[in-house]
């Protein structure tokens, strides 16, 4: 491992599925069970709706100091605005992700697979949102014109990273890109999005790139969460990588 990387290992959600509940405390909240074996998840709820600030103190009281959660960006901003004139959105979205304090990790902004990259639209908004927010970043573009070079210079003049995605739409999606200070893979499920587990020679090959990845955080997150395949694979790839 290269000095100064660190893998952030997890699932989308923390759900414990039976056939891997041995490997987790019996006693606790599914979140306080979860973050005792990975410290690490994706909020995806986040995208769908506001939530109470009770319900971020409590995630954030359950876990662990060395804990970090991904947040989703709303789709009021990355669907419905599609990136313009986000600036309200923006500063309601962070205020009430704050209460998560340090346990806040990278924010993570999924954009429509319609969206076409316009770079005035997309210089604003993340130049907006990096004005009120200095962590981590990450974004999960899905259009073919989001894999430009022009694209990725953007998103890495702005401290942005680009997500490796799978499955992956176009050839440079497998790979992160952007700003490389930070490295994320969203593992969907393949061939079956959302339901397919990975089998071992996959994730040798996933544990591989991450090992590869340049120094500093390394996230995978595992979405394949439908048919429950997430959670075994996240304990695969841990247990391949060296984790405790």
């Amino acid at each position: 491992m290269p000095a100064g990387q660190r893998f952030r290992i997890g699932t989308a959600g923390w759900a414990i599925p039976r056939a891997v509940a041995e490997h987790f405390p019996a006693e606790g909240s599914g979140l306080q069970r979860y973050a005792a074996r990975f410290d690490a998840a994706e909020i995806n709820s986040t995208f769908y709706r506001p939530h109470r600030a009770s319900t971020f103190a409590r995630w954030r009281d359950s876990t662990p100091d060395s804990f970090r959660f991904a947040v989703k960006v709303p789709r009021a901003l990355t669907h419905e605005a599609r990136l313009a004139n986000c600036e309200a959105g923006l500063a309601s979205f962070l205020g009430e992700v704050a209460i998560l304090g340090p346990r806040l990790g990278p924010l993570l902004a999924q954009l429509p697979p319609s969206l076409v990259f316009d770079p005035p639209v997309a210089r604003a908004f993340f130049s907006a949102l990096r004005g009120r927010w200095a962590g981590g970043l990450v974004c999960e573009p899905r259009h073919p014109t989001w894999f430009e070079d022009r694209a990725e210079a953007l998103l890495a003049d702005h401290r942005v990273a680009r997500a490796a995605a799978d499955p992956a739409r176009h050839p440079r999606a497998a790979a992160p890109g952007g700003w490389r200070g930070l490295a994320y893979w969203r593992m969907h499920g393949s061939p079956r999005m959302y339901y397919s587990a990975y089998d071992p020679a996959r994730l040798d090959a996933l544990g591989a790139a991450l090992r590869a990845a340049a120094p500093g955080e390394v996230w995978c997150v595992f979405d394949n969460t439908t048919s429950g395949a997430a959670t075994a694979n996240a304990l695969d790839l841990q247990a391949r990588l060296g984790e405790p």
